[in-house]
């Protein structure tokens, strides 16, 4: 039987769906309670800014303005219940847990600078605070820790652009510039020991409409900027094809005596630039689209989505991206929480910035950043897309519209099948679709799609894909050593990624629990040295596993 879904609302907003919603007889009516999980509403967030406006006895600066010096919200976002009380909630009747948010305070107006954490509830209306940064640090945060903002940011290109002015002859040598129409790069971590808040900075040609990350011009400085005053920050350090200098005026003084050898790159032009997005060619053929043809086969309501015995709570954490809970197969929780945690980029090369970066997207916002999906590109046509709300760097709350995005996809690939022809003569088959959960995050360079996907015969699978443009280096010396020539100037360098989730399993209850003391892996052969079967024996958890494979 179907029931007709014209619309659903999600918890602060609509979402429109077309079709026929199938109900099935394991579906789940959990009656809102999922919204347990549920992302803060604009109107939440409001709310808490205003209470900690005033509650908190310190004058608070907007965070899209505040300077180091000032104290500042610096972001907001919904404080999960401990699992117990949730359980305790979902599963015997137990009292709904108070909803509360996390506010991350950076605290620069006061005598020991500092970053502070608050759970404030409970939620719409908050009454109290109380400050949970030992209890989740052991300590006081230093103030040097925290990410920088976009203030930040504005004041150090301000000042990358006030020093290169002090070297024209040079840039006009060098990148036909006059430093105006460059674009600067940050790395990442903010030094190599505590304390420090230094990041190098790598500048390109800035082609609007395309990716300059492709287009470096060899120029790199080292600003330093741990001071809360901002006019006490500087460039320590300037590196220019293979070598390095104590400012622009050295570097410019260098270029005048002819001690210092430049390779011109020239700016390039709209037509010829290198990684431009723009079609090289006119639009061929459509190609195929998925159809559905009575409308979705999953429903959406409040946070959860239902399909074919799935039901799955879902949100985006600002910081770490997508997260689902409650995860159910056929009424049985499976996970308690799937969610991406963190994504690590590590590169190589011999030029400063790119041998010393180490970015942890997490502290740029993988959810903040996760931006509005293109119909027909980022996810079919058919796919039900979803806001998502967030407040970071700012006292209003921003929307990524359309930026979560939910469909059943076809993967073309039968489920099971067999075709008999031996004693009698029958064909089985079945059909293969899953639900897919897609978000992407735009993380300067990269653009990377996760998805959460949903089997019919009960199996979860996460992928990550990763686009957009590669970071690179000026190419110089002994460049490929460190990764690839892509450009005549731009080394492509080798880099890894890390992308670590969490996943917290409930299968047959909380009782059933895995652990591992240990893994160890050593090659045995499993048969005659001709045959070239190996396989890898391993100790996980006190038992033997084996794993084979045809060498």
């Amino acid at each position: 039987s179907g029931i007709r879904g014209d619309s659903l609302v999600q918890g602060c907003s609509e979402v429109q769906t077309k079709g026929w919603l199938f109900a099935a007889p394991w579906d789940l009516n959990l009656d809102g309670r999922s919204l347990v999980f549920a992302d803060l509403t604009p109107e939440e967030l409001v709310q808490v800014v205003r209470y900690l406006r005033g509650s908190l006895g310190v004058p608070l600066v907007d965070a899209s303005r505040a300077k180091p010096s000032d104290n500042c919200i610096a972001s907001v976002d919904v404080q999960l219940p401990a699992k117990a009380e949730v359980l305790q909630f979902l599963d015997a009747g137990g009292a709904r847990p108070p909803r509360e948010a996390l506010a991350v305070l950076y605290f620069g107006n006061q005598e020991d600078p500092n970053v502070t954490e608050y759970v404030v509830g409970p939620l719409p209306v908050p009454t109290y605070h109380r400050d949970v940064t030992v209890q989740k640090y052991g300590g006081k945060v230093p103030y040097h820790r925290r990410p920088v903002t976009g203030v930040e940011y504005v004041a150090i290109s301000a000042l990358i652009q006030d020093e290169l002015r002090k070297a024209p002859r040079f840039l006009a040598a060098c990148c036909a510039s006059d430093g105006t129409d460059l674009a600067v790069l940050t790395t990442a971590p903010r030094g190599f020991k505590s304390g420090d808040r230094s990041s190098w900075f790598v500048i390109f040609h800035a082609v609007e409409g395309t990716g300059y990350f492709v287009l470096p011009v060899g120029l790199e400085v080292l600003v330093e900027h741990g001071e809360l005053d901002i006019s006490l920050w500087y460039l320590s350090q300037v590196f220019y094809n293979g070598r390095y200098f104590s400012s622009t005026t050295k570097l410019e003084a260098d270029f005048m005596a002819g001690l210092l050898e430049v390779i011109r790159v020239e700016k390039p032009q709209d037509a010829t630039v290198m990684g431009s997005m723009r079609p090289r060619r006119p639009p061929g053929a459509p190609g195929p689209l998925q159809f559905e043809p009575q409308g979705p086969r999953y429903s959406i309501r409040d946070n959860r989505v239902t399909f074919q015995g799935w039901s799955i709570a879902f949100g985006m954490n600002p910081n770490t991206g997508p997260r689902l809970f409650d995860i159910r197969y056929r009424r049985e929780r499976i996970i308690y929480e799937l969610s991406l945690q963190e994504a690590l980029a590590l590169y190589g090369s011999n030029c400063p910035g790119g041998m010393s970066t180490r970015y942890l997207d997490g502290s740029f916002g993988i959810g903040r950043f996760a931006y509005e999906l293109v119909r027909g590109v980022d996810c079919p046509y058919t796919a039900t897309y979803l806001d998502r709300h967030y407040l970071a760097e700012s006292d209003v709350p921003r929307t990524n519209q359309n930026s979560l995005c939910v469909f059943e996809h076809d993967a073309a690939l039968p489920l099971r099948r067999h075709f008999s022809d031996t004693q009698s003569l029958y064909y089985g088959g079945l059909r293969k679709s899953v639900l897919v959960i897609r978000a992407v995050s735009t993380l300067i360079n990269y653009d990377y799609v996760w998805d959460f996907m949903f089997h019919s015969n009960g199996a979860v699978e996460v992928w990550v894909h990763a686009t957009g443009y590669i970071s690179s280096s000026f190419f110089h010396g002994r460049g490929i050593d460190y990764g690839n020539k892509v450009g005549p100037h731009t080394l492509g360098t080798m880099h890894l990624h890390h992308i670590h989730y969490k996943v917290d399993l409930d299968i047959d209850g909380r009782a059933r629990l895995a652990w591992s003391r240990g893994f160890f892996l050593s090659l045995v052969c499993l048969g005659a040295p001709k045959v070239g079967l190996w396989g890898m024996t391993c100790v996980f958890g006190g038992k033997n596993c084996l794993y084979s494979w045809d060498a």
